[in-house]
């Protein structure tokens, strides 16, 4: 390893309290000249918490030191599978920190806030028409709280029937977001596991079983997780109708259909989309987020509020829904980044969109070609966006599993991709290129991998302690979750 230049090697390894120095300041507080008031009670007071105290360009340093050891999209490859982090366009991120959009207050009236307002209801009208269903709500904060709110207009709905007595059971596919039976197990319904076919669709024959009179929906990712088309989703939508129940939609895969197929087109009655995967947010660090909701005329009576409507006069406003499940969280979704997806959607109009999906297409496809042969396919037919390999030959025959070679990608330049996910593919190799990344990084990409499996018969040892080029190696996961240091504790004398 080269020599590092002095005083960068411990970035990372000291943290700020432990380079901190007493009586070093990033500031200057001018002395208080107002009234004194009294500290709190002594017993309320704790010793083993202080602040570094650290120079302003020693704090500066600090921190630009550590954000070079992170990685993000604007580093380089991302193949998240199931995530789409993928790059977004940064004037998207300048609309949304103009000062009459970030400086919004969320309770000023709403003549005050209508260009907001306005941009909210062209967004609305907007993924209306990419989604084929006629009404939206934008207030879910991200697609798990976009997932319940659709269950639960779901469940009113079936309550207005007079039917939730009976209809207790939602069928979820095995290959589901971990999200869709956590949802229909939060909104009170029993799930019921559907098998995946050997197409890596689901299996028809199941769902004829198992749909009965106790069923009231069935959750359905279009795409699937997988990365596959759902064959036959047009007659599996008419055989949920025909008994009763209602077809939920994952939307978190937009990014492969969007401009091409329509959820309402499909017989689809609600779904909800993820605009910060597919409409122009960074994705990732916990959020931010936002899980529309878009639904048939059945169901728009129950979508969360508030609506953003237009009235005879031309002013925009807030409404709730007449039978509405309520509001999900405070205010009104998260309008920066509904602002970034109306950018976004108004930059590229229809065709754009389109455009966006058929290159996610091709890249994935692109890259289950390049890497065809090296790594198992257990569903080897085209994808859509991403592409699921499977570790299993190296793993039975080298002893290395999935999770030593996406420790490996990481020596080689590139973010490892979704692991061990979906759960019914062994060894699971979750990849998506998105459609922002060039031939180029496909190509590096899959040649990293290609090299990866040779040195898995060649060097099985070298994979079993990757990654050696990383700042921190491997954890001990399992201590890490058992035995969490969550805050800094002085060493023995400080």
């Amino acid at each position: 390893m080269s020599a590092a230049r002095p005083g960068a090697e411990d970035f990372g390894a000291q943290l700020s309290f432990d380079r901190s120095a007493p009586g070093r300041r990033a500031v200057d507080v001018p002395a208080w000249g107002g009234e004194e008031t009294p500290l709190p009670n002594a017993h309320l007071l704790r010793d083993s918490v202080r602040l570094p105290e650290l120079s302003q360009g020693g704090l500066v340093r600090y921190y630009t030191a550590l954000s070079a050891r992170n990685y993000g999209i604007d580093s380089g490859t991302y193949p998240l599978g199931s995530c789409t982090m993928k790059y977004n366009p940064k004037v998207d991120d300048l609309v949304a920190s103009l000062p009459g959009f970030a400086t919004a207050h969320p309770q000023a009236p709403a003549e005050e806030a209508q260009g907001t307002l306005r941009i909210l209801l062209e967004l609305r009208r907007g993924l209306a028409e990419v989604t084929g269903l006629p009404e939206v709500s934008l207030a879910p904060a991200a697609g798990a709280q976009g997932e319940l709110a659709g269950v639960l207009m779901i469940t009113r709905a079936l309550e207005d029937r007079g039917d939730l007595e009976t209809r207790r059971r939602i069928l979820v596919p095995d290959s589901a977001h971990g999200t869709n039976p956590a949802t229909a197990a939060m909104a009170g319904f029993t799930v019921t596991q559907i098998p995946t076919a050997a197409d890596g669709s689901l299996d028809r024959a199941t769902i004829e079983r198992e749909l009965d009179e106790t069923v009231a929906a069935v959750m359905v990712t279009i795409p699937n997780t997988l990365g596959l088309w759902e064959q036959g989703i047009e007659e599996v939508a008419d055989l949920i109708h025909d008994a009763g129940a209602y077809l939920y939609g994952d939307g978190a895969n937009l990014n492969a259909i969007m401009g091409r197929v329509r959820y309402g087109d499909l017989g689809f009655d609600v779904v909800h989309l993820n605009l910060h995967k597919s409409f122009s947010t960074p994705h990732g660090g916990g959020g931010p987020g936002a899980g529309p909701v878009a639904c048939t005329e059945e169901l728009a009576p129950y979508l969360p509020a508030p609506v953003v409507v237009e009235d005879g006069d031309g002013l925009v406003r807030f409404e709730t829904p007449e039978r509405s499940i309520g509001r999900l969280q405070q205010f009104h979704g998260n309008v920066g980044v509904l602002i970034r997806a109306y950018a976004y959607m108004r930059a590229l109009g229809a065709e754009g969109l389109r455009a966006v999906s058929g290159q996610a297409v091709l890249n994935a496809n692109y890259l289950r070609v390049l890497m065809h042969g090296h790594y198992d396919l257990p569903y080897d037919r085209p994808v859509l966006h991403e592409v699921v390999f499977s570790g299993t030959r190296q793993r039975r025959e080298h002893g290395v599993r999935t999770y030593d070679i996406a420790k490996r990608l990481i020596d080689h330049g590139f973010h490892p991709p979704t692991v061990y996910f979906p759960l019914i593919v062994e060894e699971a190799l979750m990849m998506e290129p998105t459609e922002t990344e060039p031939p180029e990084a496909i190509e590096a990409l899959a040649e990293a991998m290609i090299a990866i499996a040779a040195e898995s018969a060649e060097d099985p040892e070298t994979l079993h302690g990757a990654p050696w080029t990383a700042p921190i190696g491997r954890l001990d996961e399992a201590e890490a979750a058992r035995r969490p240091v969550l805050r800094w504790q002085p060493a023995d004398g400080e």
